[in-house]
């Protein structure tokens, strides 16, 4: 698919990978909704970067249906979804304080896996609904994110690695179910990335996450996420699977 002139949803596109793939979508010219959960970010990052920002919990079926309505009225229906919203809060399946309270697992679930599913039910609703597009007729393109961790998930990672799982798992039946209707799905499974999450950390943490890369020998930066996004839209034949992103990265158990 051709990024000029669609129209794109990025979640958690206020920050971290969200926010440069949002960048990159723009400077290639398309149309890009953004939706997150910090008002003040979502706004900042829009007038920045020349995008519509959208206040949305990507669980909520409510917001999720009034935030696409939104960037529909503003940009048409999308033909790019791009999911980054997650959260990874670390706890162990039984601390110090006894077993690990459900909610807090539910939590955990609740943004990243369903917080997916929701956004991507609702943006694949839309992309069938557009003219196909090309010799391939190519309707849409959904980029879900996981991690690593999903296959390799530490020590305190249980409802992360769970989550992050789950949408590595949903990732080929989903590609079969809609790819009558021209959408293609693709999940990235980012390493250790320069995120937010990851600057919250002391450097000295940093330094030695970043020396557990075989090559390079450093974290990950947003604009590779993105890059590997846009290769994914434009590349017809990606569909159905999930990409390590993660310089040989095979994490230990802590």
């Amino acid at each position: 698919m051709e990024i000029p002139g669609q129209a794109a949803i990025v979640t958690g596109g206020a920050s971290g990978l969200g926010r440069a793939t949002a960048a990159m979508l723009v400077k290639a010219h398309a149309k890009v909704a953004l939706l997150d959960l910090d008002a003040g970010r979502v706004e900042a990052t829009a007038r920045e970067i020349g995008a519509l920002g959208l206040v949305c919990d990507v669980a909520d079926p409510a917001q999720a249906e009034g935030a696409l309505r939104d960037a529909r009225e503003a940009h048409g229906a999308a033909s790019i979804l791009v999911n980054c919203a997650g959260i990874a809060p670390p706890k162990r399946i039984v601390g110090r304080n006894g077993p690990m309270p459900l909610a807090d697992f539910e939590a955990v679930i609740r943004v990243n896996l369903i917080g997916t599913f929701n956004l991507m039910r609702l943006a694949a609703a839309d992309m069938a609904t557009l003219e196909p597009a090309g010799a391939d007729g190519e309707r849409g393109v959904i980029v879900n994110t996981a991690s690593v961790a999903a296959f390799d998930g530490q020590i305190g990672q249980a409802a992360y690695a769970a989550s992050k799982g789950a949408v590595a798992s949903l990732t080929l039946p989903a590609a079969r179910e809609l790819a009558r209707h021209g959408i293609r799905v693709m999940t990235i499974a980012p390493g250790i990335f320069e995120t937010p999450m990851m600057e919250g950390l002391p450097e000295p943490v940093q330094a030695g996450l970043a020396q557990a890369v075989p090559f390079p020998h450093r974290l990950g930066r947003a604009t590779e996420y993105a890059s590997l996004v846009r290769h994914i839209v434009t590349n017809p034949m990606l569909n159905g699977t999930t990409i390590r992103l993660d310089g040989a990265l095979r994490m230990a158990p802590q």
